[in-house]
């Protein structure tokens, strides 16, 4: 039985501290699973993207999130038998699509000179238009459109909370062993050059662990909120630290905070409504709401700063 049932928002908090401090034995129920899932996602998000804002490769981001979708969508059409928890074929997948993504994006750029958000525009929608297309023409009896652009939350089990640790874990050695590259290339691509950086590599790399984090997250949030997981916290956390190890370590923790804040909300509703709502979405509105109150404090208490010192 599930401890959480039929528990509003604070007896989520008060039966998430007791299992704490008990050291949950048994097995983890759905609540927890969430957690542990959307935590180990959105820290990865938090980490990789911090250096997709500080590359001012955003839009590259958003460009993918939506794209591997086609990556998917073949994906299970060409292994119908191994379905959606075949994930190293949907990683594979996902690599695949990066790489074309960015591929194409560099080509126009370099071949007709095409400005990057013209080119952004013209690969993002055109690969997310064919794996549409591929959907409406292939899987229309498969119930997987909701959930592969939406999440589902509700629906995981223990494997994907292993999967969202193992990309976590491996989000981690990347950024530890390319810190330096991404830090220089970030800042000064010239010297990254000239110290013997390949800026183009290490946009591919990138874009690859974007790539990995964004299918590791696809089951929970979908292609498209997975976004504002890789946005949010970085963009929140940059209003009030300005170092770059220190954000990452911010933007890491403030992150879990709203995941374990989202998903109690999610239960205090299902308690009061008998309402299931999307636990992503939640989590998602909760990244908004918090960062118009980041954008309000630090107008705010600049306009105090200012006024004081004028006095």
């Amino acid at each position: 039985m599930n401890p959480y049932s039929g528990q509003d928002f604070f007896g989520f908090f008060y039966v998430l501290f007791m299992r704490l401090i008990g050291w949950i034995t048994g097995p983890l129920v759905s609540d927890e699973i969430q957690m542990l899932t959307l935590a180990g996602i959105a820290v990865s998000c938090a980490l990789v993207g911090s250096f997709l804002i500080l590359h001012r490769m955003t839009m590259l981001a958003n460009a993918l999130s939506h794209t591997i979708l086609l990556g998917i969508v073949v994906c299970m059409l060409l292994f119908p038998s191994d379905g959606l928890m075949s994930m190293p074929l949907l990683m594979a997948a996902a690599m695949i699509t990066a790489f074309l993504t960015a591929f194409l994006t560099q080509s126009l750029q370099r071949l007709i000179r095409l400005q990057q958000d013209a080119s952004i525009g013209l690969v993002f929608s055109s690969l997310f238009a064919l794996g549409v297309l591929l959907i409406s023409l292939y899987m229309r009896n498969v119930h997987v459109g909701i959930e592969l652009i939406m999440g589902n939350a509700d629906a995981l089990v223990s494997w994907d909370a292993k999967l969202a640790i193992f990309v976590l874990i491996f989000n981690v050695l990347m950024i530890v062993m390319l810190f330096r590259g991404y830090q220089i290339t970030a800042f000064d691509p010239s010297m990254a050059k000239a110290l013997g950086f390949s800026p183009v590599l290490l946009m591919y790399v990138l874009m690859s662990q974007t790539a990995l984090t964004s299918i590791s997250a696809f089951r929970c949030v979908g292609v498209f909120m997975v976004l504002a997981f890789l946005v949010a916290p970085s963009l929140i956390a940059r209003f009030f630290i300005h170092r770059l190890v220190p954000l990452l370590i911010g933007s890491s923790i403030f992150s879990v905070l709203v995941v374990i804040l989202g998903v109690g909300l999610s239960r205090h509703v299902l308690t009061l409504t008998a309402t299931g709502v999307s636990t992503g979405g939640i989590i998602v509105t909760l990244f908004f709401v918090v960062f118009l109150v980041a954008v309000v404090s630090k107008l705010t208490f600049r306009k105090w700063f200012l006024y004081s010192s004028i006095k």
